[in-house]
């Protein structure tokens, strides 16, 4: 009696071992996706804090142009308030889309694409769109891991227990405004 006693204990305790292993398993990959948008964000407010100072660049050549200036701030308004993953890739995609137009009207300035200030703030914007892509690349795979955890059996189980629920990808929905901004000259 007592052996079967000690079997089914030492069962059970396998069980629960099991089942806290799984469970911290998801808590690792949960923190591992909120570090990944966390990365997302530091690109993305690195991103924000140049997108003035390129405005403020070629407005000086290009004072006319105030409809493209507005769109830009408004743009970068609308990404910096936040969000849902969706909420937030939209309003990134409207700010691609309206960089892209500063770059298209900088094109018309030969003194712009020749000036310093601008030739340093195209490259570090072109940088930081290449770390964009990266962060969002990461964001996404380490999201697919965390939702392949959640709904592949056995740690569904633990994951509906624990109320573990899918996140979203980064995705873009425009497929014209699936690149990078183009500030080649």
């Amino acid at each position: 009696m007592t052996i079967v006693l000690i079997i089914v204990l030492v069962l059970f305790a396998i069980v629960i071992l099991w089942a806290v292993g799984i469970y911290n398993g998801l808590i690792g990959l949960r923190n591992r996706v909120r570090e990944a948008w966390a990365q997302i964000e530091v690109q993305l407010k690195r991103r924000y804090d140049l997108i003035p100072n390129l405005v403020n660049t070629v407005k000086g050549y290009a004072a006319h142009e105030r409809g493209v200036f507005e769109k830009v701030t408004e743009a970068r308004a609308n990404a910096i308030s936040g969000g849902s993953v969706a909420e937030r890739a939209k309003a990134e995609n409207m700010l691609t889309a309206a960089l892209k137009s500063v770059f298209a009207v900088a094109e018309a300035y030969p003194q712009l694409k020749a000036n310093e200030n601008f030739l340093a703030l195209q490259e570090e914007l072109s940088s930081t769109e290449n770390k964009i892509s990266f962060a969002r690349q990461h964001y996404n795979e380490t999201v697919m891991d965390f939702n392949t955890r959640i709904q592949t059996v056995p740690s569904n189980v633990i994951a509906g227990l624990g109320n573990f629920k899918a996140e979203q990808m980064f995705e873009v929905e425009d497929a014209a405004q699936r690149e990078a901004p183009k500030v080649q000259f």
